[in-house]
């Protein structure tokens, strides 16, 4: 390739799962001689790696993709477009965006830097679409992009359980789990970089291990991530209700490392939409997940995301989420209108409700769940964590820092004042001092 094409310029939208794949691509790129630039002006080249899972994060991927494509008219050559909504759509992209050159498949990111060999020589398009048969695995390391004190550890690719409402099954391919002795070496070398909080992400967490070995080996692997020096913090994201089990729990509150959290996405509490999205749970058996939960790990902190507007969801359905809401009293919880994705069973499904109710019914559970974390804030209060350092607000004089209890960027924070100059990655024992909503403010013990 010529010395003037390798400028590269890489925007990665959508779930911290696609981050590790543009991670992993950075990777293969730095070792094949490309040079990382943060403006779009001096990019040869414009790698984005795509999301479709509902349908704000699909405009998102082409709004970006359209803005990206304006480059061509100076120095960029090659428009690359990796990840989910490649895969889905990817005949589309190609005739329907005559400025992408390149389309890569979800399972096909190994073959990023053939693909832009090829187009040097051939100058495109190119398509690469391998089957969703096994771990996409590469040599190189990986180039972080979270900062450098955290990093998202994939522990499995794809997912069976088939929610009616969901495309990543057809997307990303059926579940299919990381090899243990790969996920070791891959951390180890994470903590070499300076890592300090470990995050596990999947489509599901809890089924880790079911392919390849036989059985649930998620708590085994968090017994043998506990002994590698350097993580202080190992975080664990997306886990199923129905597949959480006591042996899960119990490796939780036993390893001094992993974090008192647990994401538990539970979608709705009617069971009778819970049966409509093909979930497979009840409500009694989420209310009982919870409590045993708290019951062994009293102070575990929950993260939960819910669907309003499901097809055929009725006021008396959506009452039940919201008194499930308030009974629950989730630390943390997210809630995302019904999104129709076309060929999904609940695509064609009768009683599809108007736009602005779904609307409204996210609003009535976030403002319900914003009183819910006002009190659990305050509640606070007194209390003394230790925190990590995640940067620095120059315009407010404080270091935003986090508990055990906020994963990045989706949780909350807490804001601390100090003399001392501090680092990202830091921990510091903080006393609890007031709440801002979703946040805490604290001072240095």
């Amino acid at each position: 390739m010529k010395p003037d094409t390798k400028n590269l310029f890489v925007v990665s939208l959508g779930c911290d799962k696609n981050r590790v794949d543009t991670e992993k691509m950075l990777g293969l790129l730095k070792d094949a001689g490309y040079q990382l630039v943060y403006d779009e002006a001096e990019a040869d080249i414009i790698l984005i790696n795509t999301c479709c899972f509902i349908g704000d994060a699909k405009e998102e991927s082409i709004q970006t993709i359209l803005e990206m494509a304006a480059w061509k008219e100076g120095r960029c050559r090659f428009l690359v477009v990796t990840g989910c909504l490649a895969e889905r759509y990817r005949e589309e992209v190609l005739t329907e965006m005559p400025e992408v050159d390149a389309v890569i498949g979800t399972s096909s990111w190994t073959e990023i830097v053939q693909v832009l060999e090829k187009l040097e020589k051939e100058n495109g398009p190119a398509q690469v679409f391998l089957p969703h048969t096994a771990i996409p695995r590469s040599s190189s390391g990986r180039m972080l992009t979270t900062g450098g004190n955290y990093a998202f550890l994939k522990i499995a690719e794809g997912c069976d359980k088939r929610c009616t409402y969901c495309v990543i099954p057809d997307v990303r391919g059926p579940y299919r789990s990381v090899p243990m002795e790969d996920l070791l070496k891959e951390a180890e070398a994470l903590a070499a970089e300076g890592v300090k909080e470990l995050i596990l992400v999947a489509q599901e967490t809890t089924l880790y291990g079911t392919d390849l070995y036989g059985k649930k080996c998620l708590p085994e692997l968090l017994e043998k991530l506990s002994d590698i020096p350097g993580f202080v913090w190992i975080r664990i994201q997306y886990c199923y209700p129905e597949e959480i089990t006591p042996e899960l729990v119990d490796a939780i509150g036993r390893l001094p490392k992993v974090c008192h959290y647990l994401d538990i996405p539970v979608q709705h509490a009617s069971d009778r939409i819970l049966t409509r999205m093909g979930r497979r749970t009840s409500r009694k058996q989420l209310e009982e997940t919870v409590a045993f939960l708290r019951e062994k790990i009293p102070d575990i902190a929950l993260r939960t995301t819910l669907i309003t507007g499901f097809p055929g969801e009725t006021e008396e359905d959506f009452q039940e989420l919201m008194d499930f809401v308030e009974a629950m009293e989730f630390d943390r919880l997210g809630v995302f209108p019904y999104s129709r994705e076309e060929g999904t069973p609940a695509d064609s499904m009768p009683d599809q409700v108007p736009e602005e109710v779904k609307l409204d019914r996210r609003d009535q559970v976030m403002e319900l769940q914003q009183e819910i974390a006002v009190r659990l804030a305050e509640e606070k209060e007194g209390r003394e964590l230790t925190v990590m350092v995640d940067g620095y607000l120059p315009d407010e004089g404080v270091y935003a820092c986090r508990t055990y209890m906020d994963s990045p960027d989706v949780d909350g924070l807490l804001f601390v004042a100090s003399e001392d100059q501090l680092m990202t990655g830091d921990l510091l024992r903080v006393r609890v001092t007031g709440a801002a909503e979703y946040d805490l403010l604290g001072e240095l013990i």
